[in-house]
């Protein structure tokens, strides 16, 4: 938790003290150079076993920025509080000791823990988990140790970035009504833009798709009216959406705008009657004081690229709260917890493997 890992440095000196704990135990690493601008970051593979079925588990070492406090980690009774240790370096650390219980007590199936140091960052070049598959490093079914409860997240919701750009007309500041303030259309645009019908859609396991105004530029100096104005729109749309009549809705604003697509991942799905599903949510019901559904997740993980390469996968991580806020924490209790479950896990679909597939 110590590594700031909102760096590219950082992230990679995280990767070199993983890489450094496993040989410290004798179980060997491979490693992978990133492509175009992350070729300066490394991904790390460990692999237990030889058997079926392939299980991959995955976690990041990267981290959104935090507080400087929060880069020193501190426990209050059964809480550990830090930036990162919700999600999701307290799973990635019960995973990797669970890699070396089943090296020790002998592994059925064959297990790859992948270790990448790009999930959080902004995207424009091939992935850590991208590099990884374009490996060979696929699998049956693939576990991701984000943060839920240790409930399942078998669906996740799709991601579509957009820039908002409005036009309005220049005047000088004592006289606005000769001008056209592109920061107020920007802001009418966006209150239009949370109330059209895409916006009041659900699904399933999903009450609402999700807008965020994540950044807004418009302006130059305090003596004239603004002509131009740019903001950026982070939807998370639903499974059942489409996100090309999503981008159709926000063109038809009756405002003067271009709307440009920066980004877009599909939305992730597995049927909860897949098998490994089902053994994972047997495993968790152990421990698990209620019911451990499968859940909507409303975030993004890289899950979206082992979908893509026919991996279904979950997420599935500890108990905690406050990730990506000042007051991120997660149950330690729930850390070894997590630990004996992926083991269990493992241990139950490598006795049963061939059934499973």
């Amino acid at each position: 938790m110590r590594y700031r890992s909102y760096t590219p440095g950082a992230a990679q000196s995280a990767i070199d003290f993983i890489n450094g704990w496993f040989g410290a135990r004798g179980l060997e690493t491979a490693r992978y150079t990133g492509a175009g601008p992350r070729e300066d970051l490394t991904s790390l593979v460990v692999r237990v076993g030889d058997g079926d079925p392939r299980i991959l588990l995955h976690g990041h070492v990267d981290v959104v920025p935090g507080e400087e406090s929060q880069f020193e980690p501190r426990e209050d009774e059964d809480e550990l509080y830090g930036r990162g240790v919700y999600d999701m370096k307290g799973a990635l650390a019960a995973m990797m000791y669970a890699i070396e219980d089943l090296q020790k007590l002998g592994c059925q199936a064959t297990v790859e823990l992948l270790v990448v140091p790009d999930e959080e960052g902004e995207h424009g070049a091939k992935t850590g988990a991208e590099v990884l598959i374009g490996n060979g490093h696929v699998g049956d079914f693939m576990i991701t140790g984000e943060p839920t409860d240790f409930h399942i997240g078998t669906q996740a919701k799709g991601v579509l970035d957009l820039r908002v750009t409005m036009r309005g007309k220049s005047a000088h500041g004592s006289q606005p009504w000769l001008g056209k303030n592109a920061a107020l259309l920007a802001y009418e645009h966006y209150r239009r833009v949370v109330s059209l019908p895409f916006t009041q859609q659900r699904s399933e396991l999903f009450p609402y798709p999700s807008v965020n105004l994540a950044r807004i530029i418009g302006g130059d100096v305090l003596n004239r009216v603004p002509d131009r104005c740019t903001y950026d729109l982070d939807v998370r749309f639903l499974p059942n959406q489409d996100p090309e009549e999503i981008v159709r809705q926000i063109r038809s604003v009756d405002l003067p705008a271009d709307v440009e697509v920066l980004f877009y991942r599909e939305p992730t799905y597995v049927t909860r009657k897949n098998p490994y599903v089902k053994v994972l949510r047997e495993v968790s019901a152990r421990h698990f004081r209620g019911n451990p559904v499968g859940v909507g997740r409303h975030g993004a993980s890289d899950v979206v690229y082992f979908q893509r390469a026919g991996v279904p996968g979950v997420e599935f991580g500890p108990v905690g709260g406050g990730h990506h806020g000042p007051n991120e924490y997660v149950v330690t209790s729930s850390l070894e917890t997590y630990r004996q479950m992926i083991v269990q896990f493992v241990q139950i679909v490598g006795r049963n493997g061939k059934v499973l597939g």
